[in-house]
């Protein structure tokens, strides 16, 4: 095997053990610094002026999570919004969408796997054999673009290793689920490496439907395929080649007309995608001043989303209301980028400055059919058709300048041309080109090598948009376009490591204007239920959120360990035509947590208990009803030698409720329709045992 390509192998394993705890001895434990990758260069966490999480692929195994959206109780600020099978929208901070029906959707909370964009797509966004999750909170104007207004999350998987490897793992839990995961990574030359992934998950889910009497109505049913090859074409020229297909055949029936989790629906929804998709990413070093790096992606995901609209069966209602409502949407996304990374040695300014210049390009073109069917038939004139596509090409760049040896300033720069255009069978036909410019300045000081504070001050923006779909009978021409949002950031923070290495903390403090904020409204569209709801975008002159975020972990010399998160947030709607102007977004609880406690001597045994909570939160931005504040508890004990291990895990130990969507209005004739709160309840208790054979 070629040096060039075991060294850049080597490198990927010590990147995948971030945070890890390292036993030196019986006395002398330390924590290893977490390694970010998600910026222009590799870095350790307490080298990076911003908020960050990484969750590392420890955690990830001992939270049994199979899904972004289990992981999120780890990550103070951020939180996610249902109404489908799996989280497709994320928020941090307060800003993120929620949901996505008839118009187009422009996310504010980027995501990516392993370079793929799934922003839109993010229902296959598996931690099948991940390495590390990492959040990156705030405006990402310089490293992205207008996906990330509100932040980053970034998934990167495991890469080929230098010698063949393997894992088989099981498992069997509650409500028929049963998941089986195998992995294999081994040298094709000695210039190649391949690793493949491939999971099955499944479930019957938690709902009851008593008029189809049948358990397994939101049932889970997932396939993920993912390979990577790694091939050094020369000494000075890497490769990475990623593959990746997910096929999801989820069952939707979430909503009880009794808020229980037995429903009465006579066609229950479903929660369907394929997605394929593939990336390609190079690293040539062949030059003397720049590492030159290059990335091509590209997707196509079918997804079939539907719910049985009026809830019930055919003759529940009184007055024969029966309706299905069905989206079918195809996303096909392309990306490319072009980035000069300065190599050590190399930086200008008298030797004080690193820099990096890039250019990226992104193509996505969105279809929608969108049909409401009664009795199985489609109902004439309900028929919405649209295509919507964007182009965007950026210029960015960034510069690290070493002012002394204690203080540090970043700039970085992205300007950015945006093309829209938006055809739908109803009235809509929009075009819109605009440039745009987002970044940020960081200035970074350390107080001793391992102990550091920061301030920064950063941009982001998000395109603007057409609300699709609706007659001007449903919607005003007012109401028909909404504007480009920008969001500015003011951020101080502190990290360090204290304790000779076993205690590591960060800590940051925000304040965040965002101005002409995209915020969703709703209405019937009539009194008559099967008319629908009119769900539109619409700008808010000013909101401003502030609050906090702390993280820590500590290890003790006995094997034990404690880590925990807590985020803090305040948000307020400043525009007096606005109806929740001086109230809070939605999905922007005031606080939540996570306190966990493992203990692991790496001789056999090893446990752990964790406690998470949130702060009730609005559901939507045209309505006053909110989710209840939650704590709950999960807990595992495992053993574990050389070549397997078997671990018995609990989630939500105390069997509470926790609301994930919630909408008010009147759909219940047996209370005559009157208008009142429903929810989408998450997960209750659910436990099972987890069986990894390694070889």
């Amino acid at each position: 095997m070629s040096p060039k390509l075991s060294g850049f192998l080597l490198t990927s394993l010590f990147i995948s053990t971030p945070f890890a705890m390292a036993q030196t001895s019986s006395s002398n434990v330390v924590l290893d610094e977490i390694l970010v990758t998600s910026g222009f260069r590799p870095t350790t966490q307490l080298k990076t002026p911003a908020s960050v999480t990484a969750v590392s692929e420890e955690a990830l195994e001992a939270r049994q999570a199979q899904h972004l959206e289990d992981v999120l109780a780890l990550t103070p600020n951020v939180n996610s919004a249902k109404g489908s099978s799996r989280a497709r929208f994320y928020q941090m901070r307060g800003v993120g969408e929620r949901s996505q029906f008839v118009g187009h959707v422009n996310p504010s909370v980027g995501v990516l796997l392993d370079g793929i964009d799934m922003s839109s797509i993010a229902a296959s966004a598996t931690l099948m054999d991940i390495k590390q999750v990492e959040v990156l909170r705030g405006p990402q104007g310089t490293l992205y673009g207008s996906n990330a207004l509100a932040g980053l999350i970034n998934l990167q998987s495991n890469d080929p290793t230098t010698q063949p490897e393997g894992s088989l793992e099981g498992t069997i839990g509650n409500y028929n689920t049963h998941s089986l995961t195998a992995i294999y990574s081994t040298p094709l030359t000695d210039t190649a490496g391949l690793r493949l992934a491939i999971s099955q998950n499944k479930s019957d889910g938690f709902m009851r439907n008593d008029h189809l009497n049948r358990k397994n109505t939101s049932n889970i049913d997932e396939t993920f395929i993912r390979a990577k090859l790694r091939f050094a074409i020369t000494d000075d020229w890497l490769m990475d080649l990623t593959g990746f297909y997910a096929d999801i055949n989820n069952g939707y029936d979430a909503f009880s007309l009794d808020n229980t989790r037995t429903t009465l629906s006579d066609e229950p929804g479903r929660d369907r995608q394929i997605s394929k998709a593939f990336a390609l990413k190079s690293i040539w070093t062949g030059h003397d001043v720049y590492q030159l790096e290059t990335r091509l992606s590209h997707s196509n995901t079918r997804s079939d989303y539907g719910y049985d609209e009026d809830w019930a069966f055919n003759g529940f209602h009184p007055w024969g209301y029966s309706s299905y409502d069905e989206y079918v949407r195809e996303y096909n996304t392309t990306t490319a980028e072009l980035r000069f990374v300065s190599l050590p040695g190399q930086e200008i300014f008298n030797g004080t400055t690193q820099w990096t210049a890039g250019l990226h390009a992104f193509h996505q073109d969105s279809d929608l059919k969108r049909d409401v069917f009664r009795n199985g038939l489609p109902r004439a004139g309900r028929t919405i058709t649209s295509d919507f596509k964007t182009e965007r090409v950026s210029l960015y760049g960034e510069l690290e300048t070493l002012l002394s040896e204690d203080w540090i300033l970043t700039s970085g720069l992205r300007v950015e041309h945006s093309r829209t255009a938006f055809d739908d069978n109803v009235r809509a036909s929009y075009r819109k080109n605009e440039d745009l410019w987002g970044g940020r300045l960081a200035l970074e000081h350390f107080l001793t090598p391992e102990t550091s504070i920061y301030a920064s001050l950063s941009k982001g923006y998000k395109v603007g948009g057409v609300n699709g779909g609706f007659t001007p009978a449903q919607l005003s021409n007012e109401q028909l376009i909404f504007d480009t949002e920008s969001l500015w950031n003011y951020e101080i923070g502190s990290k360090g490591r204290y304790l000779d290495g076993r205690l590591i903390t960060q800590t940051s403090l925000f304040y965040q204007q965002r101005k002409d904020a995209h915020l969703r409204g709703s209405f019937m569209a009539s009194s008559n239920p099967a008319d629908g709801f009119v769900d539109y975008l619409f700008n808010a002159d000013q909101v401003n959120n502030t609050g906090a975020e702390f993280e820590f972990k500590y290890a003790l010399d006995n094997g034990l360990s404690v880590q925990g998160a807590l985020g803090l947030l305040q948000t307020k709607v400043k525009d007096a035509r606005a109806r929740i102007h001086q109230r809070d977004v939605a999905h922007a609880p005031h606080w939540q947590y996570q306190l966990g406690l493992a203990y692991d001597r790496g001789q056999g045994w090893f446990s752990g208990v964790s406690v998470e909570g949130k702060d009730a939160f609005y559901f939507s931005d045209s309505h006053d009803a909110k989710s209840w504040d939650y704590t709950w508890v999960n807990a595992h004990i495992g053993y574990q030698q050389n070549s397997w291990s078997v671990r018995l895990w609990g989630r939500n130990l105390g069997n509470q409720d926790v609301a994930e969507r919630g909408f008010f209005f009147g759909n219940d004739p047996r209370i005559n329709y009157e208008e009142r709160a429903y929810y989408q309840l998450g997960a209750p208790r659910t436990f099972g045992v987890t069986a990894r054979l390694m070889f």
